[in-house]
Protein backbone atom coordinates (compact mmCIF):
# COMPACT_ATOMS: atom_id res chain seq x y z
CA UNK A 1 0.00 0.00 0.00
CA UNK A 2 1.39 3.46 -1.16
CA UNK A 3 1.53 6.33 1.28
CA UNK A 4 -0.58 9.70 0.33
CA UNK A 5 1.55 12.02 -0.81
CA UNK A 6 1.31 15.29 1.01
CA UNK A 7 3.49 17.73 -1.23
CA UNK A 8 1.66 16.61 -3.77
CA UNK A 9 -1.25 17.56 -2.39
CA UNK A 10 0.16 20.73 -1.11
CA UNK A 11 1.01 21.52 -4.89
CA UNK A 12 -2.14 20.31 -6.17
CA UNK A 13 -3.92 22.90 -4.03
CA UNK A 14 -1.12 25.90 -4.98
CA UNK A 15 -2.20 25.54 -8.61
CA UNK A 16 -5.49 25.16 -8.20
CA UNK A 17 -5.38 28.35 -5.79
CA UNK A 18 -3.06 30.35 -8.41
CA UNK A 19 -5.73 29.63 -11.08
CA UNK A 20 -8.78 31.18 -9.24
CA UNK A 21 -6.42 34.37 -8.22
CA UNK A 22 -5.31 35.08 -11.84
CA UNK A 23 -9.52 34.21 -12.57
CA UNK A 24 -10.43 37.33 -10.13
CA UNK A 25 -10.60 40.20 -11.67
CA UNK A 26 -10.69 42.00 -8.39
CA UNK A 27 -7.31 40.23 -6.73
CA UNK A 28 -5.76 41.76 -10.08
CA UNK A 29 -7.40 45.06 -10.28
CA UNK A 30 -6.85 45.58 -6.81
CA UNK A 31 -3.12 43.74 -6.21
CA UNK A 32 -1.30 44.83 -10.07
CA UNK A 33 -3.70 47.68 -11.80
CA UNK A 34 -3.82 49.81 -8.88
CA UNK A 35 -0.40 50.30 -7.99
CA UNK A 36 0.21 50.38 -11.41
CA UNK A 37 -1.93 53.11 -12.20
CA UNK A 38 -0.72 55.01 -8.97
CA UNK A 39 3.00 54.61 -10.43
CA UNK A 40 2.30 56.38 -13.99
CA UNK A 41 0.51 59.46 -12.25
CA UNK A 42 2.43 60.01 -9.80
CA UNK A 43 5.47 59.47 -11.98
CA UNK A 44 4.51 61.96 -14.69
CA UNK A 45 2.96 64.35 -11.85
CA UNK A 46 6.08 64.45 -9.65
CA UNK A 47 5.36 64.53 -5.53
CA UNK A 48 2.61 67.21 -5.33
CA UNK A 49 2.75 69.94 -3.42
CA UNK A 50 6.06 71.66 -3.72
CA UNK A 51 8.18 71.72 -0.33
CA UNK A 52 12.00 71.98 -0.01
CA UNK A 53 13.39 69.77 2.22
CA UNK A 54 16.09 71.25 4.12
CA UNK A 55 18.76 69.71 7.24
CA UNK A 56 19.70 71.96 9.82
CA UNK A 57 23.00 71.47 10.73
CA UNK A 58 23.28 70.06 14.83
CA UNK A 59 25.51 72.93 15.80
CA UNK A 60 23.18 75.43 14.21
CA UNK A 61 22.28 78.43 16.32
CA UNK A 62 18.16 78.26 16.17
CA UNK A 63 18.03 81.47 18.84
CA UNK A 64 18.68 83.89 16.45
CA UNK A 65 15.76 85.97 14.06
CA UNK A 66 17.11 84.71 10.70
CA UNK A 67 16.00 81.03 11.43
CA UNK A 68 12.54 82.41 13.36
CA UNK A 69 11.28 83.56 10.14
CA UNK A 70 13.00 80.60 8.20
CA UNK A 71 11.01 77.78 10.19
CA UNK A 72 7.84 79.75 9.29
CA UNK A 73 8.06 79.06 5.60
CA UNK A 74 5.26 76.48 5.09
CA UNK A 75 7.41 75.42 1.56
CA UNK A 76 10.24 74.74 3.61
CA UNK A 77 10.44 71.26 5.78
CA UNK A 78 12.79 71.79 8.05
CA UNK A 79 14.90 68.67 9.07
CA UNK A 80 16.49 69.36 12.86
CA UNK A 81 16.56 65.88 14.48
CA UNK A 82 19.80 64.22 11.75
CA UNK A 83 22.92 63.60 12.79
CA UNK A 84 25.58 65.05 10.52
CA UNK A 85 26.24 61.56 8.84
CA UNK A 86 22.66 61.07 7.95
CA UNK A 87 23.01 64.72 6.98
CA UNK A 88 25.69 64.23 4.54
CA UNK A 89 24.50 60.69 3.44
CA UNK A 90 20.69 62.36 2.50
CA UNK A 91 22.19 65.19 0.61
CA UNK A 92 24.19 63.28 -1.28
CA UNK A 93 21.31 60.96 -2.34
CA UNK A 94 19.12 64.37 -3.09
CA UNK A 95 15.87 63.33 -0.40
CA UNK A 96 17.39 66.68 1.48
CA UNK A 97 18.19 69.37 -1.32
CA UNK A 98 19.87 71.35 1.46
CA UNK A 99 21.66 71.75 4.57
CA UNK A 100 21.72 75.08 6.06
CA UNK A 101 23.83 76.01 8.92
CA UNK A 102 23.22 79.44 10.96
CA UNK A 103 25.90 80.96 13.34
CA UNK A 104 25.69 84.02 15.46
CA UNK A 105 28.87 86.17 15.76
CA UNK A 106 29.82 89.12 17.86
CA UNK A 107 30.75 91.36 15.05
CA UNK A 108 29.31 92.33 11.77
CA UNK A 109 27.85 90.73 10.06
CA UNK A 110 25.86 89.08 13.38
CA UNK A 111 24.80 86.11 11.55
CA UNK A 112 26.52 83.67 8.36
CA UNK A 113 24.26 81.43 7.00
CA UNK A 114 26.73 78.58 5.36
CA UNK A 115 24.20 76.91 3.05
CA UNK A 116 25.39 73.17 1.23
CA UNK A 117 23.17 72.40 -1.79
CA UNK A 118 22.99 68.92 -3.56
CA UNK A 119 23.34 68.22 -7.46
CA UNK A 120 20.90 65.97 -7.36
CA UNK A 121 18.17 68.39 -6.31
CA UNK A 122 19.10 71.38 -8.30
CA UNK A 123 15.70 72.64 -9.09
CA UNK A 124 14.44 72.98 -5.40
CA UNK A 125 17.81 73.98 -4.13
CA UNK A 126 17.44 77.16 -6.67
CA UNK A 127 14.26 77.43 -4.93
CA UNK A 128 15.66 77.63 -1.37
CA UNK A 129 18.43 79.83 -2.77
CA UNK A 130 15.86 82.78 -4.21
CA UNK A 131 13.93 82.23 -0.71
CA UNK A 132 16.95 83.06 1.38
CA UNK A 133 18.27 85.74 -0.85
CA UNK A 134 14.79 87.54 -0.33
CA UNK A 135 14.89 86.83 3.41
CA UNK A 136 18.25 88.65 3.83
CA UNK A 137 17.89 91.38 1.42
CA UNK A 138 14.39 92.40 3.76
CA UNK A 139 15.91 91.40 6.65
CA UNK A 140 19.39 93.32 6.10
CA UNK A 141 17.30 96.14 4.64
CA UNK A 142 14.95 96.65 7.80
CA UNK A 143 17.37 95.65 10.00
CA UNK A 144 20.34 98.42 9.13
CA UNK A 145 19.25 100.58 6.44
CA UNK A 146 21.19 102.89 4.45
CA UNK A 147 23.70 100.48 2.69
CA UNK A 148 25.50 99.75 6.22
CA UNK A 149 27.19 96.50 6.44
CA UNK A 150 24.95 93.42 6.52
CA UNK A 151 23.74 92.09 9.94
CA UNK A 152 23.43 88.28 7.92
CA UNK A 153 25.61 87.38 4.84
CA UNK A 154 25.24 83.79 3.24
CA UNK A 155 27.92 81.47 1.64
CA UNK A 156 26.98 78.68 -0.71
CA UNK A 157 28.43 75.30 -1.56
CA UNK A 158 27.01 72.20 -4.21
CA UNK A 159 28.04 68.89 -3.86
CA UNK A 160 27.82 66.18 -6.40
CA UNK A 161 24.61 64.05 -5.79
CA UNK A 162 22.45 61.21 -7.40
CA UNK A 163 18.94 62.52 -8.43
CA UNK A 164 16.71 61.05 -6.66
CA UNK A 165 13.27 61.16 -7.98
CA UNK A 166 10.08 60.88 -7.41
CA UNK A 167 9.35 57.18 -8.71
CA UNK A 168 12.17 56.44 -6.31
CA UNK A 169 10.18 57.34 -3.11
CA UNK A 170 6.45 56.17 -4.72
CA UNK A 171 7.37 53.09 -5.88
CA UNK A 172 8.67 50.97 -3.13
CA UNK A 173 5.31 52.52 -1.45
CA UNK A 174 3.03 50.77 -4.03
CA UNK A 175 4.70 47.50 -3.62
CA UNK A 176 4.17 47.45 -0.29
CA UNK A 177 0.23 48.69 -1.26
CA UNK A 178 0.06 45.75 -3.02
CA UNK A 179 1.49 43.07 -1.02
CA UNK A 180 -0.75 44.51 1.99
CA UNK A 181 -4.02 43.62 -0.46
CA UNK A 182 -3.18 40.23 -1.69
CA UNK A 183 -2.08 39.49 2.66
CA UNK A 184 -4.99 40.72 4.10
CA UNK A 185 -8.19 40.37 1.63
CA UNK A 186 -6.77 37.73 -0.67
CA UNK A 187 -6.22 35.21 2.54
CA UNK A 188 -9.08 36.32 4.81
CA UNK A 189 -11.56 35.62 1.74
CA UNK A 190 -10.38 32.79 0.65
CA UNK A 191 -10.36 30.95 4.17
CA UNK A 192 -13.87 32.39 4.85
CA UNK A 193 -15.22 30.94 1.81
CA UNK A 194 -13.46 27.82 2.15
CA UNK A 195 -14.67 27.02 5.59
CA UNK A 196 -18.27 28.41 4.39
CA UNK A 197 -18.40 26.37 1.11
CA UNK A 198 -17.60 23.06 3.18
CA UNK A 199 -14.13 22.37 1.04
CA UNK A 200 -12.49 22.27 4.26
CA UNK A 201 -14.83 19.71 5.79
CA UNK A 202 -14.49 17.71 2.65
CA UNK A 203 -10.25 18.35 2.78
CA UNK A 204 -11.22 16.53 5.98
CA UNK A 205 -12.59 13.67 4.35
CA UNK A 206 -9.34 12.77 2.81
CA UNK A 207 -5.84 11.95 3.83
CA UNK A 208 -4.35 15.64 2.75
CA UNK A 209 -2.92 17.30 6.29
CA UNK A 210 -4.34 20.53 7.46
CA UNK A 211 -0.62 21.72 6.88
CA UNK A 212 -1.11 21.31 3.32
CA UNK A 213 -4.14 23.49 2.86
CA UNK A 214 -2.49 26.30 4.55
CA UNK A 215 1.01 25.81 2.42
CA UNK A 216 -0.79 25.99 -0.92
CA UNK A 217 -2.56 28.46 -0.30
CA UNK A 218 0.46 30.70 0.99
CA UNK A 219 2.27 29.49 -1.64
CA UNK A 220 -0.05 30.25 -4.39
CA UNK A 221 -0.69 33.61 -2.67
CA UNK A 222 3.77 34.07 -2.63
CA UNK A 223 3.93 33.38 -6.46
CA UNK A 224 1.08 35.64 -7.01
CA UNK A 225 2.86 38.72 -5.24
CA UNK A 226 6.37 37.96 -6.00
CA UNK A 227 5.19 37.90 -9.89
CA UNK A 228 3.07 40.92 -9.49
CA UNK A 229 6.25 42.85 -8.14
CA UNK A 230 8.76 41.50 -10.62
CA UNK A 231 6.08 43.23 -12.77
CA UNK A 232 5.70 46.50 -11.10
CA UNK A 233 9.72 46.87 -10.71
CA UNK A 234 10.19 46.23 -14.21
CA UNK A 235 7.35 49.07 -15.31
CA UNK A 236 9.16 51.38 -12.88
CA UNK A 237 12.54 50.85 -13.67
CA UNK A 238 12.25 50.69 -17.66
CA UNK A 239 8.98 53.10 -18.07
CA UNK A 240 10.19 55.53 -15.73
CA UNK A 241 13.66 55.04 -14.82
CA UNK A 242 13.44 53.60 -11.09
CA UNK A 243 16.61 53.73 -9.31
CA UNK A 244 18.00 49.86 -8.82
CA UNK A 245 21.52 50.52 -7.77
CA UNK A 246 22.97 47.02 -7.84
CA UNK A 247 20.50 45.68 -10.77
CA UNK A 248 19.77 41.93 -10.46
CA UNK A 249 21.17 41.89 -6.68
CA UNK A 250 18.86 44.56 -6.06
CA UNK A 251 15.64 43.46 -7.03
CA UNK A 252 16.82 39.84 -5.35
CA UNK A 253 16.78 41.68 -2.04
CA UNK A 254 13.41 43.74 -2.94
CA UNK A 255 11.94 40.32 -3.87
CA UNK A 256 12.82 39.03 -0.53
CA UNK A 257 12.02 42.09 1.96
CA UNK A 258 8.43 41.23 -0.53
CA UNK A 259 8.75 37.39 0.85
CA UNK A 260 8.71 38.94 4.21
CA UNK A 261 6.44 41.25 4.14
CA UNK A 262 3.75 39.32 2.32
CA UNK A 263 4.17 36.29 4.97
CA UNK A 264 3.46 39.04 7.86
CA UNK A 265 0.31 40.83 6.01
CA UNK A 266 -1.11 37.52 5.56
CA UNK A 267 -1.21 36.84 9.82
CA UNK A 268 -3.81 39.70 9.44
CA UNK A 269 -5.75 38.21 6.77
CA UNK A 270 -5.50 34.84 8.99
CA UNK A 271 -7.15 36.76 11.73
CA UNK A 272 -9.75 38.39 9.74
CA UNK A 273 -11.00 34.93 8.48
CA UNK A 274 -11.15 33.98 11.60
CA UNK A 275 -13.27 36.08 13.20
CA UNK A 276 -15.31 37.13 10.21
CA UNK A 277 -18.81 35.87 10.50
CA UNK A 278 -19.58 35.93 6.78
CA UNK A 279 -18.27 37.90 3.85
CA UNK A 280 -20.06 41.34 4.18
CA UNK A 281 -18.05 41.69 7.62
CA UNK A 282 -14.34 40.72 5.87
CA UNK A 283 -14.46 44.50 4.09
CA UNK A 284 -14.79 46.91 7.18
CA UNK A 285 -12.51 45.03 9.09
CA UNK A 286 -9.99 43.96 6.28
CA UNK A 287 -9.78 48.15 5.85
CA UNK A 288 -9.20 48.62 9.76
CA UNK A 289 -6.77 47.15 9.01
CA UNK A 290 -5.15 48.33 5.81
CA UNK A 291 -6.28 51.61 5.57
CA UNK A 292 -4.53 53.54 8.06
CA UNK A 293 -1.08 51.81 6.82
CA UNK A 294 -2.50 52.62 3.50
CA UNK A 295 -2.17 56.18 4.81
CA UNK A 296 0.04 56.55 7.09
CA UNK A 297 3.20 54.34 5.95
CA UNK A 298 4.87 56.75 3.76
CA UNK A 299 2.74 55.17 0.74
CA UNK A 300 2.47 58.99 -1.16
CA UNK A 301 3.93 61.11 0.96
CA UNK A 302 7.39 61.29 3.65
CA UNK A 303 6.48 60.32 7.00
CA UNK A 304 8.50 63.21 7.64
CA UNK A 305 6.10 65.67 6.69
CA UNK A 306 3.58 64.38 9.54
CA UNK A 307 2.51 66.27 12.61
CA UNK A 308 4.95 65.62 15.67
CA UNK A 309 2.15 63.40 17.54
CA UNK A 310 1.18 61.59 14.59
CA UNK A 311 4.90 60.42 13.55
CA UNK A 312 5.19 57.52 16.20
CA UNK A 313 2.30 56.00 15.27
CA UNK A 314 3.28 56.33 11.78
CA UNK A 315 6.76 54.30 13.09
CA UNK A 316 5.05 51.98 14.37
CA UNK A 317 3.35 50.39 11.46
CA UNK A 318 5.17 47.39 9.81
CA UNK A 319 4.47 48.97 6.54
CA UNK A 320 6.19 52.18 7.48
CA UNK A 321 9.24 50.12 8.03
CA UNK A 322 8.94 47.68 5.00
CA UNK A 323 8.50 50.61 2.92
CA UNK A 324 11.34 52.51 4.47
CA UNK A 325 13.53 49.35 3.91
CA UNK A 326 12.81 48.73 0.33
CA UNK A 327 13.73 52.10 -0.19
CA UNK A 328 17.08 51.63 1.12
CA UNK A 329 17.50 48.81 -0.56
CA UNK A 330 16.52 49.97 -4.17
CA UNK A 331 18.49 53.72 -4.17
CA UNK A 332 21.29 53.45 -1.58
CA UNK A 333 22.34 49.83 -2.21
CA UNK A 334 21.46 48.70 1.12
CA UNK A 335 22.12 45.13 1.64
CA UNK A 336 19.65 43.08 3.94
CA UNK A 337 22.36 42.89 6.93
CA UNK A 338 22.20 46.79 6.42
CA UNK A 339 18.37 47.06 6.89
CA UNK A 340 18.09 44.87 10.34
CA UNK A 341 16.64 47.59 12.33
CA UNK A 342 13.53 46.97 9.72
CA UNK A 343 13.65 43.65 9.77
CA UNK A 344 13.77 43.02 13.30
CA UNK A 345 10.77 45.22 13.90
CA UNK A 346 8.48 43.04 11.44
CA UNK A 347 10.00 39.92 12.64
CA UNK A 348 7.94 41.17 16.03
CA UNK A 349 4.96 41.94 14.42
CA UNK A 350 5.11 38.61 12.70
CA UNK A 351 5.68 36.63 16.15
CA UNK A 352 2.54 38.89 17.62
CA UNK A 353 -0.06 38.41 14.39
CA UNK A 354 0.87 34.82 14.17
CA UNK A 355 0.41 34.74 18.16
CA UNK A 356 -2.93 36.61 17.53
CA UNK A 357 -3.96 34.15 14.47
CA UNK A 358 -3.31 30.68 16.02
CA UNK A 359 -5.66 31.83 18.83
CA UNK A 360 -8.45 32.98 16.39
CA UNK A 361 -8.31 30.54 13.34
CA UNK A 362 -11.21 28.22 12.95
CA UNK A 363 -11.30 25.41 10.46
CA UNK A 364 -14.57 25.24 10.38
Amino acid sequence: MTTYNNTRATLAITKASLRSIFRSPSAVVFSLLFPLIFIVIFANIGGGAVSVDVGLAKNSDTLNPVYQILKNYKVINLSKKLSQADLDKNLSKGSLDAVINIQKHQGLPAYTIDVTYTAASQEKGNMLRSMLKSLLYQFNTQAMPNNQPKVASMTETTIKGREYKYIDFILPGQLGFSLLNIGVFGTSFVFLSLRQTLVIKRFFATPVKRYSIITGEMLARVSFALLGSIIIISIGHYAFGFTLIHGAVTVLNMLLLSFVGLIIFMGFGFIISGIAKNETSIPPLSNIITLPQFLLSGTFFSTNAFPSWLQPISNALPLTHLNNAMRKVAFEGAGLGDVTHQLLILLVWGIGIYAVAIKTFIWE
